[in-house]
């Protein structure tokens, strides 16, 4: 069986080369090109390998030739939705990681893959350790009355709260069958401390060099706390999950999925 060729969106970038080079040593995955807007060059060198794949600017800007399969985009929101676009113009499948998206566009996506009978993906994380935390979060949630959130990440990340923190406090709130309890200060020492709420989950952001992505849900009930964490150590955390992801859109055109749980069984 051919490999899967896959197309990197947003290559040069810590997340890009990371993905470039775990997804080059997975079986039966290979790359096929990157796609960067810092792209200053005609081919790159694929991470851990010695072989060069075509660099371009946008997914648009690749030679008309090039034959692959899967986009996977790590860029930033508002590349995001071209990229996609042009991909799906040339029959490509799409794994869509990067957060900060408007609302509207995985519908937008949806309708693509559907009209264009690709398959597609857009997921807020592909740490398969944080998709069991949300999943344990879930199953926790409708035994405990109060419930927060601290997300940590690196001091370049540009959103914030975290999309997969975001996602959890959805997703227990949803699970419990109404907003949690929470406390609101009838004095606050500095104003907006404790503001960042979802579905009564209140969610404390930290931003820190030295971080990469950590999340640590606690939940609260007369007499006790639980608390789930998750911690990654690298970006090649990432990889088994795309990987998991790449495989299954080239055999579901037409499917837009929208969480890593369903590809786990869970």
């Amino acid at each position: 069986m051919a490999d899967i060729r896959i197309v990197v969106n947003g290559a040069l970038g810590k997340m890009g080369q990371a993905i470039c080079g775990g997804l080059a040593g997975q079986p039966g995955l290979a790359i096929a090109a990157g796609v960067d807007a810092a792209a200053t060059d005609a081919a790159m060198l694929v991470p851990g390998t010695r072989t060069q794949a075509p660099l371009a600017k946008s997914v648009a800007a690749l030679p008309a030739s090039l034959q692959a399969d899967v986009l996977v985009d790590f860029s930033v929101a508002a590349a995001t939705m071209p990229a996609v676009r042009a991909a799906v113009q040339r029959k490509m499948h799409f794994v869509v990681g990067t957060t900060g998206l408007e609302p509207a566009w995985p519908e937008e996506m949806a309708a693509l893959a559907k009209q264009h009978k690709v398959g597609g993906a857009v997921i807020p994380n592909f740490a398969l350790g944080a998709v069991l935390m949300m999943h344990l979060a879930q199953i926790a949630a409708p035994h405990f009355d109060y419930a927060e959130i601290i997300e940590m990440h690196h001091e370049t990340k540009k959103d914030a709260p975290s999309g997969t923190a975001d996602a959890t406090a959805r997703m227990m709130a949803q699970a419990r069958g109404k907003p949690f309890e929470r406390n609101v200060p009838e004095v606050e020492r500095v104003k907006g401390a404790r503001d960042a709420a979802v579905s009564g989950v209140t969610i404390h952001s930290v931003r820190l060099p030295g971080a990469m992505a950590h999340q640590e849900v606690i939940f609260g009930i007369a007499g006790q706390t639980l608390t789930i964490r998750h911690d990654t150590i690298n970006r090649d955390c990432y990889v088994p999950g795309i990987a998991l992801a790449v495989r299954h859109v080239t055999q579901h055109p037409g499917e837009l999925v929208r969480s890593l749980e369903k590809l786990l069984g869970l």
